[in-house]
């Protein structure tokens, strides 16, 4: 009788699914959820975008940030068995390959990546040094282009998968002091227009998010070159520059009538739109640009936009050698 209880035992254990295995399937239909990870969810579209995640169950969910941030994410949010809190720092190598390492072994995979996480360093190209350079690729550029290699060879499997890269419109047209920030945007874009091609046959998609000014305080966030800071004094060459361009870009964002979760709500759509297109402008601004991009010509849109600038017949007026026409 004790044996037969025993057996009884050990097979009704062996039938319970591990917390894993539940995580991994929609109870009412039994399909496997999809693995989401999300990069730089400390602030802004980031913790917009998990904020939304966490509400739908369908899916399994990873949401990052680099170490000095996951108090923020934890004072937020609850970690359950299909929820996740995790550090990450894009630029580290062993930050990347720890992650992937463990939703691999215990979820086999990511399946939808959607690369967030950023710094954007305000200063113009001559207060830039090789090292603050590298700074700002490795951040927007070399770290998610890791992250997509790492995930490709899981989504290759089984022949699907989303890579959601989050661009801006500066990734369109640049701006004066966010030259470097423009520079790795126009890489994240190249590459990704580049990779469409490779990944669609084998039934990936690849997808870029293009938000231009949204409604936040994520301009308080600017990185600032060792020569580019505020601490600097308010004279010199690009003193103008900075004077003019700073308060320009805080009052545009301010104006802005999106919100970070508008553009959380716009890639949610993506990660749920079968067949997503690579270009997706996320404001009203970036729609403008698409299509001012597009339609007209570029000479003349140079200097349209130039005579936009702020008082920009007045920049660096007292040390221009420039001939007078």
């Amino acid at each position: 009788m004790a044996l037969s209880s025993l057996e009884s035992a050990s097979r009704l254990f062996k039938s319970q699914p591990n917390t894993d295995e539940v995580a991994a399937r929609d109870a009412p239909s039994g399909k496997i959820k999809p693995v989401i990870l999300v990069t730089g969810c400390s602030s802004g579209i980031g913790l917009a975008l998990a904020e939304l995640l966490e509400q739908q169950t369908q899916y399994r969910v990873v949401i990052t940030a680099r170490s000095k941030s996951l108090e923020v994410l934890r004072s937020k949010f609850r970690e359950s068995d299909r929820f996740w809190i995790r550090p990450l720092d894009v630029t580290s190598e062993t930050d990347r390959n720890r992650l992937l390492e463990e939703i691999n072994s215990r979820w086999t995979g990511v399946n939808v990546l959607v690369n967030n996480a950023g710094v954007s360093y305000r200063a113009v190209v001559e207060h830039m040094s090789a090292a603050e350079e590298l700074d700002q690729f490795d951040a927007n550029y070399f770290g998610p282009v890791a992250l997509i290699r790492g995930v490709l060879p899981s989504m290759r499997k089984i022949g699907r998968g989303k890579i959601i890269n989050v661009s801006s419109v500066s990734g369109m047209l640049a701006m004066p002091t966010m030259g470097s920030y423009s520079a790795s945007k126009y890489a994240l874009e190249g590459i990704s227009e580049a990779l469409w091609y490779e990944v669609r046959p084998l039934g990936i998609n690849v997808s870029l998010i293009q938000p231009g000014f949204v409604r936040s305080k994520s301009f308080m966030n600017v990185k600032y070159s060792t020569q580019s800071g505020p601490e600097h004094p308010s004279t010199g060459l690009y003193a103008d520059y900075y004077l003019h361009m700073t308060p320009f870009i805080e009052r545009l964002m301010g104006l802005s009538l999106t919100t970070p979760q508008a553009v959380a709500r716009r890639i949610l759509k993506t990660i749920q739109r079968k067949n997503p297109p690579l270009w997706i402008p996320a404001t009203y601004d970036a729609e403008v640009f698409y299509y001012l991009r597009r339609f007209v010509p570029r000479r003349l849109l140079l200097e349209f936009l130039f005579a936009t600038l702020p008082r920009v017949r007045s920049w660096a007026k007292a040390y221009t050698k420039k001939r007078q026409r």
